[in-house]
C-alpha cells in the first residue's frame, strides 16, 4: 500500500479508532462510530464484528432512531481485560488491579519505612502487592494485558536487562527493575511490565481521565516529598518526564536530596518544607511521617478552630507559594502550556490553600504572552492518580496493537538477510 502501510496495518488502524471512540465517548451506535472514526458504514461494521468476535466490544441497550429501526448501542467490554498498576511512592507502594474500564477490583498497600528505598523490599512489595490482588479478584493472571509500574526517577530502556532505573535522589543507581521483578514473578513471561516515571503516568491518568482531557498542550506537576513533571505536546502525546524538580531556583541554596545545590525540590518538596518549618522553630509532631508532619504544618498556618496562626509555618508556606510560582514560570516560558494541573499526594493537600497565590507569582515570574494563556489548576484524580496512570501504559498499547495482546517472540531459524551478513562479519 501507499506510504508502506500494510493491509494489516489499516486493520490495526481501524480496530484502535472504533475501540478508543467506544471508550471515551461510548455507548455509541455503528451510525454514531461513523463520523466520529471517519471510518465508512461498510468499515464500521467490519470492525464491529470483529471486536464483537474476540470479545472486546458488547451490546449496550439500544436508542429509537428517526423513523428506522432502534440502533443498538455498542461499549467496551469491561471483563475483556485487566491491568495492574503499581506506584512506588514516597511513603508507601500501592497495587491496584483494574478491568478494562479502569473499574478497581482489588487494592494492596505496603507502608514504607525509614529504609524505605531499599531495592530489594521495593521489589518484595511489588511482587507481594501482584499476587494478592490477584488472589482477591479471583484473576488469573495470563489474564492480564501488563502490569504499569511508577516511579521516582528516570528510566532507561536498555536491550538486555529492559527497564533501569536511575533514581539519584532515592540511592538508585542503574536498578534492573524489570530484570528483579522478572526473577520469581508471579506472572507468565508473556504478561509484559511497563515501568515509567511517577509523573508521566500522573500525567497520562490527567490527560485520559482527569483536568487534562482536550487539552493539545499542558504540564502535568507532581507534588509530593519530591518534586517533577510530566509535558504533553502534541509530538509527545503520550507525555515526556521532565527533571522540573531539579530546576536551579537559588544559587549557593540549600542542598537537594539529589545532592546539588538549590534545586526547587529543596524549597517546595513536602519533606524540605517540614525541615524547614522546624529549623525556623516549628514543632512538627515526633517521628511523624512526612504526610502527617505536612498535615501539622497546615494546620498550624490555618488553624480549623479560628486561632492564630503559627507565623512560622504561615511564613514557611507562603514563600513555598512563590518558589512554586516561580518555578510554574519556567514551565510556562519554556513550553507555553494550554493548562498546568497540580497533583500528588502534598500538592492537593496543600493546593486549595497556596492555590491563588501560586498562580499569582507563576503570572508575574512568566512573561505575559504564554501567562496570558495558560490555566493552573489542581488535578482532579485524587491520591490514585499516579497508579491510575500505572495501569494506563498497558492499556494504551493494548489500544495501540488494535486491541490484540503482544505476539510471543517467533522462533526458528534467523533471516537470510541476517545470517549473510553475519558470515561477513570479521572474526
Amino acid at each position: 500500500m501507499a506510504g508502506g502501510r500494510t493491509v494489516r496495518d489499516l486493520r490495526r488502524a481501524n480496530r484502535t479508532a472504533v475501540l478508543r471512540r467506544l471508550y471515551f465517548d461510548g455507548p455509541l451506535s455503528r451510525f454514531e462510530l461513523g463520523p466520529v472514526t471517519g471510518l465508512s458504514s461498510g468499515s464500521v461494521s467490519n470492525v464491529v464484528a470483529d471486536l464483537v468476535a474476540d470479545g472486546l466490544v458488547e451490546e449496550a441497550g439500544s436508542v429509537d432512531s428517526d423513523g428506522g429501526r432502534p440502533r443498538i448501542l455498542l461499549r467496551v467490554a469491561p471483563g475483556s481485560g485487566h491491568m495492574i498498576g503499581v506506584d512506588v511512592g514516597e511513603t508507601r507502594v500501592r497495587v491496584e488491579l483494574f478491568d478494562l474500564t479502569m473499574t478497581e477490583l482489588a487494592r494492596v498497600e505496603r507502608p514504607l519505612e525509614q529504609s524505605r528505598y531499599e531495592v530489594e523490599g521495593i521489589v518484595g512489595h511489588i511482587r507481594d502487592g501482584i499476587a494478592e490482588v490477584l488472589a482477591a479478584a479471583d484473576l488469573a493472571a495470563d489474564r492480564l494485558l501488563g502490569v504499569g509500574i511508577g516511579v521516582p526517577g528516570i528510566v532507561e530502556r536498555t536491550p538486555g536487562r529492559g527497564a533501569v532505573v536511575h533514581g539519584q535522589t532515592i540511592g538508585w543507581d542503574a536498578v534492573p527493575l524489570e530484570q528483579l521483578l522478572r526473577e520469581r514473578s508471579p506472572l507468565p513471561d508473556a504478561v509484559p511490565y511497563y515501568i515509567d516515571n511517577g509523573a508521566k503516568t500522573l500525567g497520562q491518568a490527567e490527560m485520559w481521565f482527569g483536568g487534562g482531557r482536550g487539552a493539545h498542550n499542558a504540564v502535568v506537576v507532581l507534588f509530593g516529598s519530591g518534586v517533577g513533571a510530566s509535558l504533553v505536546t502534541p509530538e509527545a502525546e503520550h507525555g515526556r518526564a521532565v527533571e522540573w524538580g531539579h530546576l536551579t531556583v537559588r544559587v549557593r541554596g540549600r542542598r537537594c536530596r539529589c545532592g546539588a545545590l538549590g534545586c526547587l525540590e529543596a524549597y517546595a518538596g513536602a519533606g524540605a518544607l517540614v525541615d524547614r518549618w522546624r529549623e525556623e522553630g516549628g514543632e512538627p509532631p515526633r517521628g511523624a511521617d512526612e504526610e502527617t508532619a505536612l498535615t501539622a504544618m497546615l494546620a498550624a498556618a490555618h488553624p480549623p478552630d479560628g486561632s492564630a496562626p503559627d507565623p512560622v509555618a504561615l511564613a514557611v508556606l507562603e514563600e513555598t507559594a512563590e518558589y512554586l510560582g516561580a518555578g510554574l514560570s519556567d514551565l510556562i516560558n519554556l513550553f507555553q502550556p494550554e493548562r498546568i494541573l497540580i497533583g500528588g499526594w502534598a500538592g492537593l493537600q496543600l493546593g486549595p490553600r497556596l492555590l491563588p497565590a501560586v498562580r499569582r507569582h507563576s503570572t508575574a515570574y512568566a512573561l505575559r504572552h504564554p501567562a496570558g494563556k495558560v490555566t493552573v489548576e489542581l488535578g482532579r484524580l485524587g491520591p490514585d492518580a499516579v497508579t491510575v496512570g500505572a495501569a494506563i501504559l498497558p492499556l494504551a498499547d493494548f489500544f495501540s496493537r488494535g486491541g490484540r495482546r503482544p505476539e510471543p517472540l517467533a522462533g526458528g531459524p534467523e533471516p537470510d538477510w541476517r545470517t549473510a551478513l553475519e558470515e561477513r562479519a570479521p572474526r
